[in-house]
């Protein structure tokens, strides 16, 4: 009991000893700590308003502006998509103008697609490559136009790597069939037999709903009839 009672009198001692030293700490450095936290409040209250009187009217300004490109591209007139025309701005100018803002972001997705309908395969990469996107869809996409762009150049192994990683970004109904058919059509033409074979099945397997499933059976005896 004494036992007990001597380690609680000692708990009670280093807890009033650390408190102690705390409201020495606090007084002894006091102005270093009121600089700090007016500076924090300072560096919160001018990103506040920064977002709130820069940002936003920019990014509805932005919004409002990339209108007209936007529906340049879905009419596949992919140049004035990307340059304007003189009266509204491209997805170029979209980028440069308003570059910190959330539609300067998707803008470059929408140049570098628009540059791979051009034929123009390395800007494609370049502003593909620049754009951020967590979205479930949008990035296995961006991945697979990459893979696209590659492969036009000639670059198989690094297109097999993009379509690797496009059906490996978020496995999903809509995209991870898709590039895991241009995948393995690519290994087909590499000789890659056996790979190919293992993509189409698991295609036929995991994704039976699919456009590519529906047909999937005719490349499957196609590669087992080249392994033999």
């Amino acid at each position: 009991m004494t036992t007990k009672k001597t380690a609680q009198e000692d708990n009670l001692q280093e807890l009033e000893s650390a408190l102690t030293k705390t409201e020495r700490f606090i007084e002894e450095n006091q102005k270093i700590i009121s600089i700090v936290v007016g500076a924090i409040v300072i560096v919160v209250a001018g990103y506040l308003a920064f977002n709130k009187f820069y940002l936003q009217p920019k990014e509805k300004e932005a919004l409002s502006q990339m209108f007209m490109a936007e529906n340049y591209f879905e009419k596949d007139s992919f140049n004035l998509a990307i340059n304007g025309d003189g009266n509204y701005l491209g997805f170029l100018d979209i980028i440069d103008d308003y570059g910190i803002t959330k539609s300067a972001n998707r803008a470059k997705y929408y140049a570098g697609i628009s540059y791979l309908h051009m034929g123009q395969y390395e800007e494609a990469i370049d502003y593909l490559k620049k754009f951020k996107t967590s979205d479930l869809l949008l990035a296995p996409v961006k991945e697979g136009a990459i893979g696209d762009a590659m492969l036009e150049l000639g670059k198989k192994e690094d297109a097999l790597s993009q379509y690797k990683k496009a059906y490996s970004e978020s496995e999903n109904e809509l995209t991870t069939p898709v590039y895991k058919m241009k995948a393995a059509s690519l290994l087909e033409s590499m000789n890659k037999y056996a790979d190919a074979l293992k993509l189409y099945e698991e295609i036929k397997k995991d994704f039976p709903e699919s456009a590519e499933a529906a047909t999937i059976d005719k490349y499957i005896a196609r590669v087992k009839l080249l392994m033999n």
